[in-house]
């Protein structure tokens, strides 16, 4: 009788691992350095997500946002997605400039992340970069998945060169 029950309950997770089970899409976060060394060799956009460990929407912005399967599967696919924490401690160097942590009152800002926001510091914001590392645009503020999407298709599609954001979102409706 244990044998048979053995048996059945051995088929019955076979049969179970049969299964497509649709696979959890996630950002690859890089630091920076690792997203220029990699775009050293294969040139992308970055999409660099600039946040505090204090900072509460940045962490709603992670599950919420990039935890969304097409925008993970997006962003992996059109841009070298880095993760860089604002207030860290280590310098960074980058077209020959050493970056470094500034403190300030109670905390302290990294001069990466004042250059990339052009100096208008506000967590979490989203910078872009193009294929010749030159920032595009950073967008400040938490953004809902249904904000970021037609973002993401704007920039990844290199859109942002030819039409204007008001128009693209105009005429394109589509999702990811």
């Amino acid at each position: 009788m244990r044998a048979l029950k053995y048996l059945f309950v051995s088929s019955i997770l076979l049969g179970l691992s049969s299964f497509d089970i649709p696979k959890t899409e996630e950002v690859k976060w890089l630091t920076f350095e690792e997203a220029i060394a990699l775009h050293e060799n294969n040139p992308k956009k970055l999409l660099i997500d600039l946040y505090t460990d204090w900072c509460g929407w940045c962490k709603v912005m992670d599950r919420n946002t990039y935890g969304k399967n097409e925008i993970a599967k997006y962003i992996n696919e059109n841009f070298y997605a880095v993760k860089f924490n604002a207030e860290q401690k280590e310098s960074v160097e980058f077209r020959g400039h050493t970056f470094n942590f500034v403190s300030q009152g109670r905390r302290g800002v990294h001069e990466l992340a004042a250059a990339l926001t052009r100096n208008q510091l506000s967590y979490p914001t989203t910078v872009f970069m193009d294929e010749d590392l030159r920032i595009i645009q950073p967008i400040a503020g938490y953004l809902k998945p249904e904000q970021m999407e037609p973002i993401l298709l704007y920039i990844g599609g290199s859109h942002y060169t030819t039409t204007e954001w008001e128009e693209f979102k105009k005429n394109n409706k589509t999702s990811l």
